[in-house]
């Protein structure tokens, strides 16, 4: 998707240290991966989160979910499927009445459970890297640069030590499908049916379908009016929810607008002091942060530094993927700003921040309503964008279990990287803090890291191989490191990714 140039560049940290928990305070419980992005492709970053991955402004985070103190699981909501419960569809009236006759409802008395700013993920900065050395001038050539050398030798023995574990079990599912009698091999773990096709009918309906069409069409033809279709009692679409509450508005109070984020962009340059100062009392009263800590400076890192290069497809969004703002204007202000990123199979929710006066109006999840109606609007646009990522669902935080409400929804194992449902997740965490979802104890990483010398690395603007690179700094102990990256990352986005050597 993204053109020729246009590289993701990381630099590694690791995740040794603990760090305070935004979840239990635990002041030394949090655990994760982290590495730090200069630049990012939207495939790429797609790739990341549907492996456990998640941005707080260019820093990319992976919690270690057998240390981390309450793991985290990327959740995913199939917004065609969506339909709001009874709760949501009470907030969606809550919504209308309020803006058609100003009846704001009183406060509640437990805020609405939101997620808290990352900001004890790990290391937030990167190494000081000159800016030239993050451009690629040239691609090293494999075959011409190996020679035959003891480096090389000892990265591809590395690779195999570490795949050994998943032939072996491999090898021993094979030897299982000889013994029953039959050459087939197991079918894969697959993705589902499509949710951007319409379900599959019994051909006794389409026949039935077909003969009553017949009917109609010589009812017609000899003067007979077709009979009426019978009156049926459709729930209520989400979209019918959401615009009966600007139908029935006497003014266009309400106006929600999508704004790049991108400071040549007018609109977004316009209302950043305003977006910054919402931000600021947000955070002071719903979070209890200090003045300090919520500076027109962290908005900017936090909720404006976006590593995701804008792209465009022709087969993508008419406003192509990247990070946006969706903006809630009330009465001609700024009310509430829904962070989100816009990847080739989902929206991204990235943050919610609003104005504290309106609390009881529960906009967490009005936005979450707001921004699944979203993404089957784009759905009609770009057909494999049709999820509606949520960030993690924390089971352990009962507070943040309210995600796992946007159903139908899926859970991603942290071993396999392949999607359960929720219903099925639940009674797997009720018994545990961690959990394999995938109960399939043959499913394996599709991405497991078969050769960690294909990774690709950027070393003083050149592009190459580990391979390459091990073999020209032989004194260089490095292989342990990039061997963890290429399996947290997966072996397709170590052979896309540059990782950033000094």
């Amino acid at each position: 998707m993204a053109g020729n140039n246009s590289y993701t560049i990381v630099e590694y940290f690791g995740g040794d240290d603990g760090y305070r928990c935004g979840y239990c305070k635990n002041d030394k419980g949090n655990f994760s991966h982290g590495m730090w992005s200069h630049s990012m492709t939207v495939q790429d970053y797609q790739d990341l989160i549907d492996r456990g991955w998640r941005r707080s402004g260019k820093y990319v985070y992976k919690p270690i979910m057998k240390k981390t103190c309450c793991p985290q699981y990327t959740i995913r909501c199939h917004a065609l499927n969506f339909q709001p419960s009874k709760s949501h569809k009470k907030i969606l009236k809550k919504m209308n009445k309020y803006i058609s006759k100003g009846d704001l409802p009183a406060a509640q008395e437990d805020g609405e459970p939101m997620d808290s700013v990352c900001e004890d993920a790990g290391p937030r900065e990167p190494t000081k890297v000159c800016q030239s050395d993050l451009k690629v001038a040239a691609r090293a050539d494999i075959k011409n640069e190996i020679p035959n050398c003891s480096a090389a030798e000892e990265v591809q023995k590395n690779s195999v030590d570490s795949t050994a574990g998943s032939s072996e079990n491999s090898q021993n599912d094979s030897a299982s499908v000889s013994e029953g009698g039959t050459d087939a091999k197991a079918p894969n773990p697959g993705l589902g049916a499509d949710p951007s096709r319409p379900p599959s009918r019994k051909a006794k309906d389409l026949r039935k379908e077909r003969r009553l069409q017949k009917d109609q069409k010589r009812q017609h033809g000899a003067g007979v009016s077709p009979p009426k279709p019978a009156h049926t009692n459709q729930p209520k679409t989400l979209e019918e929810f959401i615009n009966e509450s600007l139908e029935n508005s006497s003014s266009d109070r309400l106006e929600v607008r999508l704004v790049p984020v991108n400071f040549e962009d007018p609109q977004f340059s316009a209302s950043y002091q305003q977006s910054a100062a919402l931000y600021a009392r947000y955070q002071m009263a719903i979070h209890g942060d200090d003045p300090s800590e919520c500076r027109e400076s962290e908005f900017r890192r936090f909720l404006c530094d976006s590593p995701l290069e804008a792209e465009h497809s022709p087969d993508g969004p008419e406003m192509g993927y990247g990070s946006f703002h969706q903006q809630y204007w009330l009465d001609g202000r700024i009310v509430a700003v829904g962070v989100i990123d816009i990847l080739p199979t989902c929206v991204s929710s990235v943050y919610l921040y609003y104005h504290p006066d309106f609390t009881s109006l529960s906009l967490g999840s009005y936005s979450a309503l707001r921004e699944i109606a979203f993404t089957r609007k784009l759905q009609k646009q770009s057909t494999k964008l049709c999820y509606y990522y949520l960030g993690f669902y924390v089971h352990s935080c009962p507070k943040m279990r309210y995600k796992g409400q946007y159903r139908p929804a899926d859970l991603l194992c942290p071993e396999s990287y392949t999607w359960v449902s929720v219903e099925q997740c639940i009674p797997l965490l009720n018994n545990s803090r961690y959990a394999r979802l995938n109960q399939d104890p043959d499913a394996g990483d599709s991405q497991a890291v078969k050769d960690v010398g294909r990774a690709l690395v950027l070393h003083k603007r050149t592009v190459m191989p580990y391979i390459v690179y091990s073999c020209k700094f032989k004194g260089r102990s490095d292989t342990a490191e990039v061997q963890e990256y290429a399996s947290l990352v997966g072996q397709d986005c170590a052979e896309r990714i540059l990782l950033y050597r000094s």
